[in-house]
């Protein structure tokens, strides 16, 4: 994130999970399960706004790619295999050492970088940052930094849950009180309305184009949809 907008307590939290961050029953199993919601949307979301084939297998050839907040690499090593020239940024080195061993391990080459959106450097086709604004300590520096990357044809694709009654039980009361998300991951009161985070995109200079929730259900998990009470994804552009 910007360098005024890390959170030393949620870098050390999060990088306490590096070494479990690749085992989908691990820690980290809700978000390998949230995964390919995510990468289906955007997916759908790039090759909408440059008007590709929706079969091609690399859809990012030729165009470089951020993924701010990034862990362990659950993210930029698809984008990689989507052709994408990706860099990957997270506040806790912990993480970018695991982000590092993994994507060598797979045969890819992903620029993982520790620090905030700072370490960003030009402009990105996308820049992405999924589950991440809610742990910042300014929010609006960490999307302006994001948005200032973002090149004149390019795409910000955020995702966050929402701040509602919803994602309150099922996220903390369900979610971390049963185990299932690590205690202490997620503080409610830091979660951000879509309303919110409009704003604060808008107020960065872009414009969004597309707001779609992340809904689940203990017979489908997690699905998209247009509920947007517990989690969702925004796409924005450049105005």
């Amino acid at each position: 994130m910007a360098s005024s907008s890390i959170d030393p307590k949620e870098a050390a939290h999060f990088g306490a999970l590096a070494a479990d961050w690749w085992d989908p029953k691990g820690s980290s199993a809700m978000l390998h399960r949230l995964n390919p919601v995510r990468l289906g949307y955007i997916r759908d979301r790039i090759d909408q706004h440059w008007g590709l084939d929706e079969t091609g297998l690399k859809p990012l050839a030729g165009r470089r790619a951020a993924d701010v907040g990034c862990g362990a690499g659950l993210l930029a090593e698809p984008l990689a295999r989507l052709g994408g020239a990706v860099t990957g940024i997270d506040a806790a080195p912990e993480n970018i050492a695991a982000a590092r061993a993994h994507a060598e391990g797979q045969g890819l080459e992903i620029d993982y970088r520790t620090g905030g959106a700072e370490a960003l450097d030009g402009r990105y086709d996308l820049v992405a940052s999924l589950e991440v604004v809610e742990h910042v300590a300014d929010p609006a520096a960490f999307v302006g930094a994001l948005a200032a990357a973002v090149a004149e044809d390019g795409l910000l694709i955020l995702s966050t849950p929402n701040r509602t009654a919803w994602s309150k039980l099922l996220m903390i009361g369900l979610g971390e009180g049963t185990g299932r998300i690590p205690k202490g991951t997620h503080d409610w009161d830091k979660f951000i309305s879509p309303d919110e985070l409009r704003a604060l995109v808008t107020q960065a200079g872009l414009e969004v184009v597309d707001t779609t929730g992340i809904g689940w259900s203990p017979t489908r998990g997690f699905a998209l949809t247009d509920d947007l009470s517990l989690n969702y994804l925004l796409t924005a552009k450049r105005i």
